[in-house]
């Protein structure tokens, strides 16, 4: 016995099923699927990627290089035109959000610190690889100030540099050379040329993405409701990672599926149930939270006007003349003059935006959410409120962040919002 040879046996790491972010993912996605009735069959292949993705860890491939991006704002119809794929780096995963809150201040935005704890960690998911380059659109003071930190972790970052201001003609013009200066940044990133061809060929890969987005949008307008928000939401947070040409046939097998819905007179709710518009700070899976809370209590968000859903696929480019320069230009201008992200000094567009959302999909109120910490969002909270007022629309405003433990007191609050949406539309009739 003495000369036995004990042998150790090494301790083998956990699969990442059996990880925390998985487990969070998991539990979200079994409530988005299994906890409400009548789920289009087309959102099945939305089910299975986000369960592929972030429930078992599986690698997304891609082709050619891989461009991250932390914002909307950065011309992904130029990063297709060089040969390289883009995926977007904002993150929703309250795992995530702790291991950012790590390194970064205590009022952060949940959305950057979550990017940056996913961004800093051995295992990000969604399992994209490293991106060659990490594009950093200088919007909000937090993303600007986070790009530093993002190289300190050994990435190559590029400052896409934003305007303050829209309106003028000197934003517009020092915005055009900013994403003409992109594309020569794309350019050294590839050794590819822009071209006439393949930037053409690109906008109309994106631009049929986008129609289809739009039909599945105007679908969102009848009444009652064809569709739940928090499959639209699951659909358009796919858009950040998935095959763009993959996707878009995805979401025009659904639409083909919702347009047979409203021919056969379906509902999704009830006629009665409060229409809600969601605005403010992205939902990004698995920080469908509210979303998820207004559809439980009996309401439906119709539309949004969020940069994780309708801001980020609604705006078209619009070109004059189909030569290079021009072709960027019109990119440029599609990408400055429809946006509504508060970070402008002025934002009146934002507000006509909502007031049209609320019009056009005869919604019965507005919920804002504002994470904690995000300035823009909350500081312009006041102007929208006032706006809302003068046309006797309701709003709920809730502060939040990506923690699960304000859900039963954010339940109870969405659940008297919507009764007395349900009162006043009683009132009326």
């Amino acid at each position: 016995m003495e000369n036995e040879i004990h042998q150790v046996i090494p301790i083998q790491p956990a699969p990442y099923s059996r990880s925390r972010q998985a487990g969070e993912a998991q539990t979200v996605l079994d409530h988005i699927v299994d906890d409400f009735e009548e789920n289009p069959a087309a959102m099945q292949y939305f089910y299975d990627l986000f369960r592929q993705v972030y429930c078992h860890g599986d690698e997304i491939p891609h082709s050619g290089k891989l461009v991250g991006t932390t914002c909307i704002q950065a011309p992904e119809e130029l990063i297709y035109a060089f040969g390289a794929t883009p995926v977007r780096l904002c993150n929703g995963s309250y795992h995530y959000d702790q291991r950012g809150a790590d390194f970064m201040p205590a009022k952060s935005c949940s959305l950057v610190k979550a990017t940056l704890g996913m961004l800093s960690s051995d295992n990000v998911i969604p399992k994209i690889g490293k991106p060659d380059l990490v594009v950093n659109p200088s919007t909000c003071d937090q993303k600007k100030k986070s790009s530093v930190m993002i190289e300190g972790m050994g990435y190559q970052v590029y400052d896409l540099e934003f305007p303050n201001v829209k309106e003028s003609e000197a934003s517009r013009v020092y915005w055009r050379r900013s994403v003409r200066e992109f594309a020569s940044e794309l350019r050294k990133l590839t050794g590819k040329r822009l071209t006439r061809a393949n930037l053409k060929a690109a906008m109309a890969m994106t631009g049929r993405a986008q129609a289809a987005f739009r039909a599945l949008h105007n679908f969102r307008r009848q009444t009652p409701s064809l569709i739940l928000g928090k499959d639209a939401f699951l659909v358009t947070n796919a858009y950040f990672f998935d095959d763009i040409s993959r996707w878009t046939v995805a979401v025009e097998k659904l639409n083909a599926e919702l347009a047979e819905r409203q021919a056969a007179g379906f509902r999704a709710v009830q006629s009665k149930a409060p229409r809600v518009v969601f605005t403010g700070s992205p939902p990004i899976f698995p920080n469908l939270k509210l979303p998820l809370l207004i559809e439980e209590a009996g309401g439906v968000v119709v539309a949004d006007e969020t940069c994780s859903a309708n801001r980020m696929l609604y705006d078209m480019t619009a070109v004059d003349e189909w030569l290079l320069n021009d072709m960027v230009d019109s990119l440029a201008d599609k990408y400055l003059k429809p946006c509504t992200c508060p970070i402008f000094t002025r934002n009146d567009d934002r507000k006509r935006r909502l007031l049209d959302l609320v019009d056009q999909f005869k919604a019965d109120g507005v919920i804002y959410q504002a994470f904690s910490g995000c300035q823009v969002y909350e500081m312009e909270y006041r102007s929208v409120a006032e706006e809302f007022n003068k046309a006797g629309i309701p709003m709920l405003y809730i502060e939040t962040d990506y923690s699960p433990d304000d859900q039963g007191q954010l339940s109870t609050r969405i659940e008297a919002f919507l009764e007395s949406l349900k009162n006043r539309k009683k009132r009326r009739a």
